[in-house]
């Protein structure tokens, strides 16, 4: 159980999660879905009953489209347009590993992903937006509908996102992506429809 004195460490959490909720035009539900939590939870952790983890900090940071700086209230500064090699700060998330390659807050977001083998293989993907892919490294089984393409390094894919999508590692060293997408400033939140019985991704 938390003390009274944690819930002064970042006073200006719960608004700011209420408030980006409410600019994303997610309901409390929707929200707490695509971050994996209950109704319940994030409920508290609006009202500042509950104090957020990091990795819950960055989830709701993807899903409503801006950074854990302003999740905190942070006053946000003018975006760089270059972003160093030496800045990229990782960040995992259900097994896969996030580069930022790109400016947040902006309409495309540019990643550099690491996807390992046999990680989220089986999750279908369902949102609003558009989704471009490259490969850097390794080869990348990606299912489209009721299609399955094989990719390579130097092979891309540009897709609308409303389009039940699946991603996974072909190669047990796992693949490299250079990955474009508007997820993040969605209006709604992603859909992931998980595994289909009987199906291999």
């Amino acid at each position: 159980m938390s003390s009274p004195e944690a819930f002064t460490e970042l006073p200006s959490v719960a608004p700011q999660l209420r408030a980006l909720r409410r600019r994303a035009s997610l309901t409390l539900e929707a929200a707490a879905a695509a971050a994996g939590l209950s109704a319940a939870h994030l409920s508290r952790l609006e009202t500042g009953q509950r104090q957020p983890s990091l990795p819950m900090l960055l989830a709701l940071a993807r899903i409503y489209g801006t950074t854990v700086s302003e999740l905190l209230g942070e006053t946000v500064v003018d975006r760089e347009s270059v972003v160093r090699a030496a800045d990229m700060e990782p960040t995992a998330a259900g097994g896969w590993t996030y580069f930022q390659a790109g400016a947040s807050g902006r309409g495309m977001q540019a990643l550099r992903v690491r996807v390992p083998h046999g990680s989220q293989g089986d999750i279908v993907r369902v949102h609003p937006g558009e989704e471009w892919l490259y490969v850097l490294r390794g080869r990348l089984r990606l299912r489209l509908g009721d299609t399955t393409h094989g990719l390579g390094p130097g092979d891309s894919a540009h897709f609308d996102s409303l389009t039940p999508h699946r991603i996974a590692a072909q190669d047990p060293d796992g693949v490299e992506l250079l990955f474009v997408h508007t997820l993040l400033q969605s209006p709604t939140a992603a859909l992931c429809l998980g595994p289909t019985p009987g199906e291999t991704p």
